[in-house]
């Protein structure tokens, strides 16, 4: 019986190895070792042991450092802890030889106790390092960007790249010498009260031991106040004025820092001399720079100083007092959100429009204006060309390709797999994760088309059907936008009837993008991984087989690069041995100086932010799932500052193949951020920013915002060539006339190659002549009788008409409208674009094609110029001589 009182330790001792032993093996030795071969399949190996020695040497290096810190400081006081007997006690041989034992069983003692006492303190203050080791590393590599901010003269890689670790060391450094200071203390007072036969002073080494911790929170409270400088970087109290430190701030807050620094340092001087000097305790001066030290701390929390000055100093003189503040709150957000350089274009509007029809008016420039909005397109691509239950299209990508001798602007969808629409008894795990793997082929259509015309493809159906030339040799779609679960490929099964014709049935998986299932080994480590028996007592796994996973090019960039934040929309190329996906990335921080903030309506997930860069283009192979990064904007810091840490992870641009880098393009998602920035702070001048009198909106029709679109067309910048741009038109606040256009291309204007430079160009109209937005132009359009007639007629026949987006295009020095219509059938659902409206000043023309629309209102101002010029004759006839 007595064996049996030690089976509850027993019990429990098993039930915690059990769960070390589980955690282990699940959240470390599994998961380490697919990601591994995870990251081999990618060739990025090296970049995964070197992620993963970074985030552990630096938390070992900062364990270490703070444990030899706190071992260190308890070593010297148990130096002097219980050491320091009077005189008469080591008179006496004897005494002194046992006080000498008693001493070294302390000294022995006190390493035992301290050792883990200090590796648990360093661990826990190692911590916040660990969770931001990768900001630690852009401090270590980052460089001088060479721009300097205007209110201390920093460079702008300090904020960037240096401020947020010096935040965090200082905060860490102070508690761990506030921690200490406390501790230690506690050890001199118990030696002091509880050790027996102690002097009644100190020892030397003591006082000296404290006063250096003193001195070590005098410097860290002192560097506080220094980093507390550039916080007033960050304030908004003057929203929506201006963003950054105004009057107040600079006047007041900032000397209030100096201040309070020397204050601070008065107080600790006296407080110490008060403390540890007996000769020199006086308690006027301490008492005295307490109190102003308190004085100080106080001031900044009470408004009644900012107040007074706010009123009888900044109120009255609000541009004057606030001129310089406001400046540099317009230059830094300029520079942050890279609009600097935008080239301004004054474009005067003429109300006659017969020189600019006669000069612009050519057929060409209409064959890429985009009638076909993909919003509606989607719906014809996924009724006409899905094709099969298990194929579908997410969603309608916008590119150009040179097509029938000419650059056309094209929509496109890749049709990827997703077996959701399969009978329930076929999302079996053979067909999800064996048979039913990948999507197959794409489908491209003109972006430009004639009315009331069957939809015309360019690429079409499972055979891949081209009439135009368009060929891809590996069509398979194994990596892309749907949420795929893992696949194995390629396997025993003979799979038939799936994707492609006939002669494409029963192909095998060509890629190399996979984790090789090569032995017993990984398939049980896999089977573990994903919960999932099957993987390893399926026999239709062969060791040629292989396992894709984070098939979802979102997901799989991100494991990649968590510190790049993705556009939101990824988009397809074609090329002529296989799919790409193209996927733009940014680098951000919410520590530029006196840069205002973006808003929460750019990226998933709300980040606060005040600087972005369109820094990496990043390429995944549809087929193998392989993924490429390329810095596109080498002005970047903190891009720069990363292709240091982790070398060659990034690419020149120059390094993408040819045949993808003649599809990059502007990013929407950026444009629009860019544009509705740029809204406020193209008021330049501090008094023109004061007034607001210039802020733009974007336009607005069917009252939703005209959000920026893609555009193919010469704009006169490349000797007769297209450029890929997209186009954003704006008007004042709470008005509808036009007030700009902005133009965002790639093209480098100066030799016009394959350079990527991106740059915008905005088109700002004089305020001589009113310029109509789209509502006003969508207004015109139903007050014509003969098309609201036919709105009317169309609505009775089971349709319903929709109204696409409006394309706004400069045209010389008029502006055209183009409104492309809609039939969409209320049973299938299929839109039909059945009419498209011209429009030019208050003109507005309604037909089968862009082209005899444009003609017919070619003609209304030909007729009008005409009668103009014959009523001035007449009138010059019909004047009195001599008048």
């Amino acid at each position: 019986m007595g064996n049996w009182k030690f089976l509850p330790a027993l019990i429990g001792s098993v039930l915690v190895v059990g769960i070390v032993l589980y955690v282990a093996f699940y959240f470390i030795f599994l998961h380490f070792f697919v990601d591994l071969w995870w990251f081999e399949s990618l060739k990025l190996e090296f970049y995964f042991w070197l992620r993963l020695l970074y985030k552990f040497f630096l938390f070992g290096g900062v364990t270490l450092a703070f444990f030899t810190i706190f071992f260190l400081h308890f070593w010297i006081a148990s130096r002097y802890l219980g050491l320091n007997p009077p005189d008469d006690v080591l008179g006496n041989l004897e005494k002194n030889r046992r006080f000498q034992h008693l001493a070294d069983q302390f000294m022995s003692g006190s390493v035992k106790i301290y050792t883990p006492i200090s590796l648990i303190l360093a661990m826990v203050v190692a911590i916040p390092f660990y969770k931001q080791w990768e900001t630690a590393l852009l401090y270590f590599y980052g460089r001088d960007s060479g721009l300097t901010e205007p209110v201390y003269g920093n460079d702008i890689s300090f904020y960037l790249l240096s401020y947020p670790i010096y935040m965090l060391i200082q905060q860490e450094l102070l508690s761990t010498a506030i921690l200490i200071f406390l501790l230690v203390g506690i050890l001199y007072w118990l030696e002091h009260n509880f050790v027996p036969n102690q002097r009644k002073q100190y020892p030397l080494g003591a006082k000296i031991h404290l006063i250096v911790l003193i001195v070590f929170v005098l410097i860290y409270v002192v560097w506080g106040f220094l980093l507390q400088r550039f916080s007033l970087l960050y304030t908004d109290t003057h929203e929506p004025v201006f963003y950054g430190p105004g009057f107040v701030e600079i006047r007041y807050q900032l000397p209030l820092i100096w201040l309070g620094i020397i204050t601070f340092l008065a107080t600790a001087i006296t407080a110490s001399i008060f403390v540890f000097s007996d000769q020199h305790r006086i308690k006027a001066p301490f008492i005295i720079s307490l109190l102003a030290f308190i004085g100080v701390l106080l001031l900044p929390k009470s408004q009644f100083i900012p107040d007074l000055i706010q009123k009888y100093i900044v109120a009255p003189n609000p541009v004057k007092a606030e001129k310089p503040f406001m400046d540099n709150n317009i230059k830094a957000t300029l520079d942050a959100y890279d609009l600097k350089n935008i080239k301004t274009i004054d474009l005067t509007i003429k109300l006659n429009a017969t020189q600019d029809i006669e000069t612009w008016g050519n057929q060409k420039r209409f064959e890429n204006i985009p009638v076909w909005d993909r919003e509606y397109l989607i719906d014809s691509y996924k009724q006409l060309q899905e094709i099969r239950p298990y194929y579908r299209f997410l969603a309608v990508d916008e590119d150009r390709y040179f097509i029938l001798d000419h650059t056309r602007q094209v929509n496109l969808a890749a049709r990827e797999v997703n077996i959701s629409k399969l009978p329930e008894a076929a999302q079996n795990w053979e067909n999800t994760h064996l048979r039913y793997t990948h999507g197959y082929g794409a489908v491209v259509t003109p972006a430009a088309q004639d009315a009331d015309k069957p939809l015309v493809w360019y690429l079409r159906d499972l055979n891949m059907y081209s009439d135009v030339g368009l060929n891809v040799k590996h069509p398979d779609i194994y990596f892309g936008q749907e949420q795929y679960d893992y696949a194995i490929v390629p396997n025993k099964l003979n799979i038939v009837g799936i994707a492609g014709t006939a002669s494409m049935e029963g192909e095998e998986y060509k890629g190399e993008g996979g984790i090789p299932i090569s032995s017993y080994f990984r398939k049980a480590l896999l089977s573990f991984y994903f919960q999932d028996p099957k993987i390893f007592f399926s026999v239709n796994i062969s060791t040629r087989s292989q396992l894709l996973m984070r098939r979802n090019i979102t997901e799989r960039i991100t494991r990649i690069a968590p510190f790049l934040h993705l556009d939101k929309d990824p988009y397809l190329v074609l090329s002529n041995d296989r799919f790409y996906w193209i996927q733009d990335a940014y680098t951000l921080s919410p520590w530029y100086p006196v840069s205002k903030s973006a808003a929460d309506d750019f990226l998933e997930g709300n980040q606060k932010f005040n600087y972005i860069r369109n820094s990496v283009k990043i390429i995944v192979d549809a087929l193998d799932g392989d993924v490429d990064f390329y810095i596109s904007d080498p002005s970047d810091a903190i891009i720069q500052a990363y292709r240091r840490i982790y070398p060659g992870l990034f690419k020149n641009l120059e390094e993408m193949p040819a045949e993808l880098r003649k599809h990059l393009r502007y990013p929407r998602d950026l444009y629009y951020l860019q544009m509705k920035v740029y809204a406020r702070y193209h008021q330049r001048t501090p008094e023109l920013f004061y007034e607001q009198a210039e802020t733009w909106q974007f336009a607005n029709v069917r009252r939703q915002p005209v959000r920026p679109y893609y555009q193919t067309m010469d704009f006169g910048n490349c000797n007769n060539r297209e450029e890929f741009v997209m186009i954003n038109p704006m008007t004042p606040v709470n008005r509808d006339n036009l007030s700009m256009i902005g133009v965002a291309g790639i093209v480098d204007g100066a030799n016009c190659g394959l350079d990527y430079k991106p740059g915008i160009t905005v088109y700002r109209f004089g305020k001589e002549v009113q310029v109509n937005g789209p509502a006003q132009v969508e207004a015109l359009i139903n007050q014509n009788p003969e098309i609201s007639a036919q709105f009317t007629l169309w609505g009775r026949y089971g349709s319903t008409v929709k109204m696409g987006r409006m394309i706004i295009l400069p045209m010389g020095n008029t502006i055209l409208y183009v409104q492309p219509i809609y039939l969409v059938s209320i049973k299938t659902k299929i839109p039909e674009l059945t009419r498209v409206i011209v429009s030019i000043g208050n003109e507005v023309v309604m037909d089968r094609t862009l082209w005899s629309a444009f003609e017919r209102l070619k003609k209304i101002y030909i007729q009008g110029a005409a009668q103009t010029e014959g009523a001035e004759t007449l009138k010059a006839i019909e004047k009195p001589e001599g008048e």
